[in-house]
């Protein structure tokens, strides 16, 4: 009786035992599955600020792009003004006198009809475009803190508005001779001239108004007296 009992007990502590060792395994196991859980959390969490790192990247960039993109076009703005205010005098002076020396051949040819008047025309704009260059570089020359105090020239922007004005008038006349030229090739010829001062006047039309529009302290003050 005396040994089952001690048979029985060293069962019963095996069994304990075996139950313990299961457990622990068992308790084991169940964190290692928690740790991977974790750890692949951790991983996703880890992929999810790398993306969002590289998403503020990408933002960053466009946003810089944007501002490099607002920069230039600010930058092509400014160089189109400058192109406006821009009028080379030896440009105008070239257009001048083909324009010029295209109504001496007219002239010529039209001896005897609008011959005389064609040719006089030529020569006021001839003169015209000396007096326009002239005025033209005071303005250009003026100093830029001059300019801001006082304003542009406004005595020689006069004088080019008196000038433009005076050529308006020259190409108008210059128009109604053309419908009496003696031959189409004249006429022609004139218009093709009339054509190309047209548009170096709108040149200088835009000269005038980006110096006129030039912001200055007392501008307006100066330009009343220059009136």
């Amino acid at each position: 009786m005396k040994h089952k009992i001690i048979i029985i007990g060293m069962w019963a502590f095996v069994f304990v035992i075996a139950i313990s060792a299961r457990a622990a395994s068992q308790n084991k196991q169940i964190s290692a599955e928690d740790s991977k859980r974790t750890g692949g959390g951790n991983e996703i969490e880890t992929r999810y600020q790398i993306q969002g790192q590289d998403r503020e990247q990408v933002t960053s960039t466009t946003e810089s792009e944007d501002d490099e993109r607002d920069a230039s076009t600010t930058e092509r703005e400014d160089q189109d003004q400058e192109d406006r205010e821009e009028i080379n005098s030896e440009e105008h002076r070239s257009t001048v006198s083909d324009f010029v020396h295209g109504l001496f051949e007219v002239a010529d040819r039209e001896e005897g009809g609008i011959g005389q008047e064609v040719r006089t025309i030529a020569q006021e704009q001839d003169q015209s475009a000396t007096t326009t260059i002239q005025a033209m570089e005071e303005v250009k020359t003026k100093s830029k803190i001059a300019v801001f105090l006082f304003g542009s020239d406004y005595k020689n922007l006069g004088t080019l508005r008196s000038e433009a004005a005076q050529t308006q008038n020259r190409l108008e006349q210059l128009d109604r001779l053309s419908e009496n030229a003696k031959n189409e090739a004249d006429k022609t010829q004139l218009q093709s001239q009339i054509q190309a001062l047209t548009q170096e006047q709108t040149k200088i039309e835009n000269f005038i108004q980006a110096q006129e529009g030039k912001f200055s302290l007392f501008g307006w003050l100066v330009k009343f007296f220059n009136q």
